[in-house]
């Protein structure tokens, strides 16, 4: 993960600690270890393909033993490369991108039976199937790799964003989107539960990779965005120099928008704190 990640889940994390005796019985806070990746362009072979480490932070909020509200912030990569496509357009096509993804959500999570933090093994309902549906805002930043060093993709306008060159803007690097997930927890002790999570988030933008559209003027992109930009949008295989015999084919597929999605198996603790019994006051 980026040090930006790193510091915005430590901030996140240290805020909601020290507001922990204020937050109740009904609470918990804890922590999410696992993976991150994306299906798109650039990764058209399927899920858990080309994945990343990610790590989370999750706070519920149990209204009863069937619901909760729930907030989370997750912070990892994603990445594709056309090279490790079994198709042989995709592979001569050629692009490859990494990026940064941060992401602060909020919603409910429905347990399928009647849990509680704190019911251990033997008990009833000390286990349960679960489903996720909420809404978040996340942080993306394609970047992809030339000669050596690393450019931000999206100031470059690689199908010419921004430009006469296309009709579309320049699209942003903070987005909106609807994780859906599922997940089964279970309690090891009195305050103390594990969670097996896996969920997919479905956002409104095609531009996770950079990749939507077609090829531009390789001439034309490089007199309006510089050398860097023509390099970048089409690094195919059959492409010599500055020919631009790619140009007004086939890029990406705007169609459809990409996906990615974080799974893990996460840590959570009953916050609150216990009453005292008052014969031990005395």
């Amino acid at each position: 993960m980026c040090k930006e990640t790193i510091l915005i889940l430590s901030i996140f994390f240290s805020v909601l600690s020290l507001n922990a005796q204020s937050l109740g019985e009904k609470s918990e806070l804890g922590f999410i270890l696992g993976g991150s990746y994306y299906t798109g362009e650039l990764n058209r072979l399927g899920h858990f393909r080309q994945v990343s480490p990610a790590a989370g932070i999750i706070y519920r909020y149990n209204l009863n033993p069937r619901l909760a509200l729930r907030g989370s912030l997750f912070g990892g990569h994603i990445q594709g490369n056309d090279a490790q496509s079994n198709q042989a357009f995709y592979q001569n096509r050629n692009l490859s991108f990494r990026s940064p993804l941060v992401e602060g959500a909020f919603g409910v999570e429905f347990n399928y039976m009647n849990y509680a933090t704190g019911r251990l093994y033997g008990e009833r309902y000390w286990y349960t199937p679960y489903m996720i549906v909420q809404l978040s805002v996340f942080y993306f930043n394609p970047k992809a790799e030339l000669d050596g060093q690393w450019y931000e993709l999206q100031p470059l306008g690689t199908e010419g964003q921004g430009t006469s060159l296309s009709s579309k803007s320049t699209y942003s690097r903070v987005q909106v989107s609807m994780p859906l997930g599922l997940g089964f927890k279970f309690n090891i002790k009195k305050r103390v539960q594990i969670s097996l999570e896996y969920g997919i988030r479905l956002t409104f933008t095609d531009y996770l990779d950079d990749v939507s559209g077609t090829y531009v003027d390789p001439v034309e992109l490089a007199a309006i965005n510089g050398p860097v930009a023509a390099s970048l949008s089409d690094r195919s295989l059959n492409q010599i120099g500055m020919s631009g015999r790619n140009t007004g084919s086939r890029r990406g597929d705007g169609a459809f928008n990409d996906w990615y999605s974080f799974f893990g198996v996460g840590v959570t603790f009953k916050l609150g704190v216990r009453a005292k019994c008052p014969m031990n006051e005395q």
